[in-house]
């Protein structure tokens, strides 16, 4: 084998983590284990079978339970007791619900305002919401769910602990994917900064014919993001830019829910007109929940949920993208003063955080439809949005 064919140990733990997220996303089980020799068999609350229970049942050293974020347990009527609630100095931290034979995995899955009578009893027989007592493995655990695009929520089978690390053979010997928490906790900002280009094209658009369209793809073959550059850009002055998060329904199907799609058409014109810019589309569909999550918080919203409250009600934080990747591919281009088409200022924040520059802010709203009002009210009250 040469030199160049010898993977880094990033590009590993990068492919490691790659192939636990679809083990997890086919309701298989995933056997996570930390520095401590803390270890804890996974699998998604929402695609656990039967099968992949019992198993787990007959591998674990003790009951399962369930993990999940403190706003979900909310969200299913579950108190969360005061020293759990103001502690660890994180406000959406894992908590450990205990799963009683015959209860439901599921039931972590329903809304607590929905809950038919049986669902409801069945609530009282979990226990009060704990911090796991190995909790790097409860929070990798929920970590993992969330970047495979599901709920964050897991049946998780706890190990004794492991201080020869043995448990990597075991898991070989027992046909388990085996990824260390470390790896899983770190995955997003390195797979972002693995970034590569791998292809680009020639791309006419309608107001912008002379377009390019860039992709760029992580080492361990993951989530690829794009850059459409209109026009020839100057790296030496600061470049307009604008960072557009995907959105299938807002782009692509002209949902009138959200304002993405007239965003995406009116900074590509905007581009145009003041003669070449950057568009970075970044996979990251729902302000990073994915679209089918994304869906799950519409139909909250229709309930009377705003756009926060629906992510957070699902257990996610209000806004879970991280803008690595933009900045990856910026400093990749060789791009490193910009000025942003942008009413967040978070994505100032990060890109400043970043090493990119802004150097300016450009305005980039348009008016309400009809429809997104309570949209954007939401983003701009509470999210703090420029509009």
């Amino acid at each position: 084998m040469t030199i160049s064919h010898v993977q880094s140990p990033t590009a590993t733990a990068l492919a490691a983590v790659e192939r636990a997220l679809a083990e997890l996303r086919r309701g298989g089980i995933v056997l996570l284990s930390d520095a401590d020799g803390n270890g804890g068999l996974a699998i998604a609350a929402e695609s656990c079978g039967a099968h992949a229970l019992q198993r787990l049942q007959g591998l674990a050293q003790q009951a399962p339970v369930i993990v999940t974020t403190r706003r979900r347990a909310e969200a299913i009527g579950m108190e969360i007791p005061p020293h759990i609630a103001g502690g660890m100095g994180e406000v959406n931290m894992p908590i450990t619900l205990d799963l009683p034979e015959g209860v439901p995995v599921d039931i972590i899955l329903q809304p607590h305002e929905s809950e038919a009578a049986g669902r409801h009893a069945a609530l009282r027989f979990l226990s009060r919401p704990v911090v796991s007592h190995a909790p790097l493995i409860a929070r990798t655990a929920i970590e993992l769910a969330k970047l495979a695009r599901l709920l964050p929520a897991v049946v998780l089978g706890p190990l004794s602990r492991d201080p020869g690390n043995k448990r990597r053979d075991w898991a070989r010997e027992q046909d388990l994917v085996y990824v260390d928490a470390v790896d899983v906790l770190a995955y997003e900002e390195s797979a972002a900064r693995n970034l590569q280009q791998v292809a680009q094209a020639h791309v006419p658009l309608e107001g912008a014919e002379n377009t390019r369209i860039l992709a760029w793809r992580p080492s361990d073959g993951g989530k690829e993001h794009l850059a459409i550059v209109v026009g020839e850009i100057d790296p030496t002055e600061p470049v307009l830019i604008r960072l557009h998060s995907e959105c299938f329904t807002g782009d692509l199907l002209g949902s009138l829910r959200c304002d993405c799609g007239v965003q995406l058409r009116g900074a590509i014109v905007e581009l145009a007109r003041q003669g070449s810019g950057v568009l970075l589309y970044l996979a990251q569909e729902g302000r990073g929940i994915g679209l089918v999550n994304k869906l799950r918080a519409y139909e909250l919203q229709d309930d009377g949920f705003d756009t926060i409250d629906a992510n957070e009600q699902l257990g996610f934080d209000a806004d879970e993208r991280i803008y690595v990747p933009a900045a990856t591919m910026l400093s990749r281009m060789g791009i490193k003063r910009v000025r942003l088409l942008t009413n967040n200022p978070e994505k100032i924040a990060q890109l400043e955080r970043y090493g990119i520059e802004v150097a300016e802010r450009v305005q980039h709203s348009f008016p309400a439809n009809g429809h997104n009002e309570n949209y954007l009210r939401t983003k701009a009250e509470r999210a703090g949005h420029l509009l």
